[in-house]
């Protein structure tokens, strides 16, 4: 019985130990792939979009707090790969794990709900998980570099400014994504399979002519993210953006296309403007169709109990009269009396 009972007392500990392997594996992977589309700004190496901070969010958000040692782990892991871990990587790792939680308790403080149902979680996804946690890990990155020396106080803002944009575009592109894949499936049609299917060719014709056209042409993916929000929600609004916003980011890495003769610092203010716009747009629009449809689907299902309990009461109700009675004889259904 002993033993029964020191199983069932490790498990969790047990669980908690898995899920966090899984979050350091997941959140190392994606840092490894966010380095792939790094810039240079101001003689530091800037990604656009850093996707462990979306990983991260999304983790706490689904499996909870007590994955955040899987965090600090994945993040230790992707600055060992850049360079040898010294003091400063303490700090560099607390921040990073700092600020995903931040994001996970202000969400939960304001009520958020992972299906995204609601243009509030929407909203508290960018202005509270995206914008406002992200201000630690940026402002904690940051300042290392001017304490240490490697950066000069007049290169703090831009350089700030390029860390926090990345680290918000990973939460609020990678995160509702992630968050959406691990809920509840719902049936798909098969004219849905279609319209989906016509939807990708499009965007995979589309795009990179949007984005590797000298004229400038990125105004061209917004219908389509529009297309994609207002027909399959967040699913098919976040792919499309994500997906865009990774070709777009790949596109200035190699300064071509939309990206030719730029500046370095251009560049960067061009992506970023167009990875934020394209972010909002999906998460903000997808957010409202889908409140809006589940607002219409509440309606219609109070409209058909209402009518179901008429039903029940028109059932229910008594007879004009006693029924044998001579009102009752005399009456016709339509309650008139011959004349």
């Amino acid at each position: 019985m002993a033993d029964v009972l020191d199983t069932r007392q490790f498990r969790p500990s047990t669980e908690a130990a898995l899920m966090s392997l899984a979050v350091t594996v997941c959140y190392y992977a994606a840092g490894r792939l966010g380095l792939m589309g790094r810039l240079v700004v101001e003689g530091v190496v800037a990604t656009p979009i850093w996707p462990p901070t979306g990983v991260a969010v999304a983790a706490l958000l689904l499996l909870g707090a007590r994955v955040w040692p899987g965090i600090a782990l994945g993040s230790f892991l992707v600055i060992a790969s850049l360079t040898t871990p010294g003091p400063t990587t303490v700090v560099t790792v607390v921040s990073n794990t700092v600020a995903p939680l931040c994001a996970f308790l202000l969400l939960r403080r304001a009520g958020f709900r992972r299906d995204m149902a609601r243009l509030r979680d929407g909203l508290s996804l960018v202005f509270l998980g995206g914008f406002g946690a992200m201000l630690i890990s940026a402002t904690a990155g940051v300042g290392l570099q001017v304490a240490k020396g490697s950066l000069d106080k007049s290169e703090f803002w831009p350089v700030w400014l390029a860390w926090w944009v990345g680290d918000t575009m990973g939460v609020l592109l990678v995160a509702p994504l992630l968050l959406v894949l691990a809920g509840p499936a719902g049936r798909f049609r098969v004219r849905r399979w279609k319209e989906a299917a016509f939807l990708g060719l499009t965007t995979l014709v589309l795009m990179p002519m949007a984005v590797l056209s000298q004229m400038s042409m990125l105004f061209l993916v917004f219908p389509l993210l529009i297309w994609a929000a207002l027909r399959f929600q967040l699913a098919g609004s976040m792919l499309c953006a994500l997906f865009a916003s990774v070709l777009t980011t790949f596109e200035a890495t190699s300064g071509r296309g939309a990206f030719l003769h730029l500046t370095d610092v251009e560049i960067m203010a061009k992506l970023q403007a167009f990875n934020g716009s394209a972010a909002l747009t999906a998460l903000l629009l997808a957010s409202v169709i889908t409140e809006q449809r589940a607002t219409r689907r509440s309606v219609r299902r109070a409209c058909q109990e209402l009518a179901e309990v008429l039903e029940h009461l028109a059932a229910g109700e008594p007879s004009p009269g006693p029924p044998g009675t001579a009102e009752s004889r005399a009456a016709p259904p339509g309650g008139h009396r011959d004349p």
